[in-house]
């Protein structure tokens, strides 16, 4: 047994394995170069639809690995643009994983759609095995989520689509930089989108992205997005309905920037998720999120992990609350699966989604998951010993917390 695994746990008085006089990697990351940024678009006096946001948007298309971009105000507004430039509306149902962000279910409900939720697996991703099931005639599109920047089976998905002729649009809100086959995620399906709150990996504080291989899509995409207006067309002349989100000049600028870092940080991050998964692997009752091995670039937005209570010696919730005593920052994930949400128990309209139950998503949710944030993985090889030591330490102690 380690010095580390056989001290006394902080939650019992022992001294922590981090103090706070040693803090984790700050986020986000600034420099003079996104201070500059900033003020060259102040004093240009050009803040609305220029050069900044045409040039952020190449700029990410390419890194990416997609023909078109389109910026706008947020993740969840690009969610439901993009449902909207294919039609889905009324009538239609989004087949969507409970276990993500409520934007992803909340865009379908937005355009008028029904969700239908269908279980994740072990890989934290829509489950493939369980699609076919759930399809019926008013099925339209098929959402998957890259959960924590882990891709989710893309090659199986895309064929069930393709099968069933549905689209595919990925939330990719947790992964740029991520590559599936050496193609990165977003235009892997029909289109996908990109979140830059102030969370993610790449930043603004607010905004988003749609990109997509498909020309005739990005340009309802962005005609949606700026006010109906259509490519070509007099400025006041509208042809779709649309609506204003638009991404800002600032925020573009602010992108650009931050996008001249993100493979240096992704490439750290794989590093040193790498140490992690090996010293947290080779912990009985705790599995790191997998990652499938088609997926040649992954952006780690979270560090996730799985703890099986009855092999580990205590409960997930306990674990959290010693590694947080130990100081590492972590939680246990999202409360409950999307269809326990108030927003789908009080629905008055589409299925009784009090009947719904997603076996793994509730486990996750209820008993097992826990993660912590994608910016700790920016530190040294030292700090992520210290992650591996703080469960090593509560692995070894856990009898006390059962």
């Amino acid at each position: 047994m380690s010095t580390v695994a056989a001290s006394r746990l902080a939650l019992k008085g022992g001294s922590p394995v981090r103090s706070a006089t040693k803090p984790w990697h700050s986020w986000p990351v600034f420099d003079e170069l996104d201070r500059k940024a900033l003020i060259d678009t102040l004093e240009s006096g050009k803040w609305f639809l220029d050069e900044r946001i045409k040039k952020f948007e190449k700029e990410y298309a390419a890194f990416q690995d997609a023909k078109h971009c389109i910026a706008v105000n947020s993740g969840t507004a690009g969610l439901e643009i993009c449902l909207e430039a294919l039609g889905v509306g009324p009538g239609d149902e989004v087949i969507v994983p409970p276990y993500t962000f409520v934007a992803t279910a909340s865009a379908a409900m937005r355009v008028g759609a029904t969700v239908i939720f269908v279980d994740v697996d072990d890989t934290w991703n829509l489950n493939p095995d369980l699609i076919e099931a759930a399809i019926t005639p008013r099925t339209k599109a098929i959402m998957p989520v890259h959960f924590g920047s882990a891709v989710a089976d893309m090659d199986r998905i895309n064929a069930i689509a393709a099968k069933h002729n549905l689209y595919v649009i990925e939330d990719a809100c947790h992964s740029w930089g991520s590559k599936w086959k050496g193609k990165g995620t977003g235009a892997l399906g029909h289109g996908g989108v990109f979140s830059h709150q102030m969370s993610k990996n790449l930043t603004a504080g607010e905004g988003g992205a749609i990109v997509t291989d498909h020309e005739d899509f990005a340009d309802m995409c962005r005609a949606i997005s700026n006010c109906g207006r259509t490519k070509g067309a007099a400025w006041y002349e509208h042809s779709v309905v649309g609506t204003n989100a638009r991404m800002s000049e600032f925020h573009a600028a602010l992108l650009s920037a931050q996008l001249t870092r993100l493979e240096g940080q992704t490439l750290h991050r794989e590093k040193n998720a790498a140490i992690v998964n090996e010293g947290i692997g080779a912990i009985d009752g705790l599995t790191p999120q997998p990652g499938d091995p088609r997926m040649t670039r992954r952006a780690y937005h979270l560090y996730g992990m799985r703890v099986n209570p009855d092999i580990f010696g205590c409960s997930r919730d306990k674990v959290v609350e010693a590694a947080k005593a130990e100081g590492l920052p972590c939680g246990g994930g999202y409360m409950h699966p999307l269809y326990k949400q108030p927003v789908f128990t009080n629905c008055k309209t589409g299925p009784d989604y009090t009947k719904v139950h997603c076996p793994v998503a509730e486990d996750m949710c209820y008993r097992s998951v826990i993660w912590f944030p994608h910016h700790f993985l920016l530190g040294t090889e030292a700090d992520m010993q210290d992650i591996v030591d703080i469960f090593v330490k509560i692995k070894e102690n856990a009898s006390e917390l059962a």
